[in-house]
């Protein structure tokens, strides 16, 4: 299956994250021909908090799981509280294998309050994703509540720097693409 997966690490609804990560979701299925599905923290339901393990998770959850891990690329986003990523958008990231996300290639986005937030994805989530070895691209969004209106994107430069990310994911997709999957399983010999 050939999808781009959107994962927004909020529990609001409606959510000023999931609005930007299925905004990227759609800009870069469109670019590429590929199929687009967002999903966030709700859609994982209660099972994520209490588990130790993917195994722990409702068959529901662990569904979603596996379709970001089959993924040809990925859309990331949390709210961000007092300067990092939501404890459960994490715990999920705890889960996963670290070998799981090995040159998958990924826009971060993150949502606040304010501009004092904007650094969180070179800080915080960049190095996440960096641990799993993920190819993240150059371009990450930060959006703030000023970029926003009725819960829309609808700042002039966030638009632009969001084409710029998604153009970015989308040349990743192709490269990939054309260059074939690694194999994992020859990486760790």
């Amino acid at each position: 299956m050939s999808e781009i997966i959107g994962f927004a690490g909020s529990l609001s609804h409606p959510s000023r994250t999931r609005s930007l990560v299925s905004a990227a979701v759609k800009s870069t299925a469109e670019r590429t021909g590929r199929t687009g599905a967002v999903y966030d923290l709700r859609d994982l339901g209660s099972s994520l908090g209490a588990a130790s393990g993917i195994g722990d998770l409702t068959p529901d959850a662990r569904d979603v799981v596996k379709r970001i891990l089959e993924a040809d690329a990925l859309v990331v986003g949390t709210p961000v509280y007092k300067g990092s990523y939501t404890g459960l958008f994490k715990h999920l990231f705890d889960l996963i294998e670290p070998v799981a996300l090995k040159d998958k290639p990924i826009l971060l986005t993150a949502t606040g309050g304010g501009d004092r937030h904007a650094l969180v994805i070179e800080h915080q989530i960049r190095p996440l994703f960096g641990f799993f070895e993920a190819a993240t691209i150059a371009t990450g969004v930060y959006a703030s509540s000023a970029d926003f209106k009725d819960g829309e994107l609808s700042s002039p430069e966030l638009l632009t720097r969001l084409k710029t990310a998604t153009r970015q994911l989308a040349s990743a997709i192709r490269a990939q693409a054309a260059f074939g999957q690694p194999d994992l399983a020859s990486d760790a010999a």
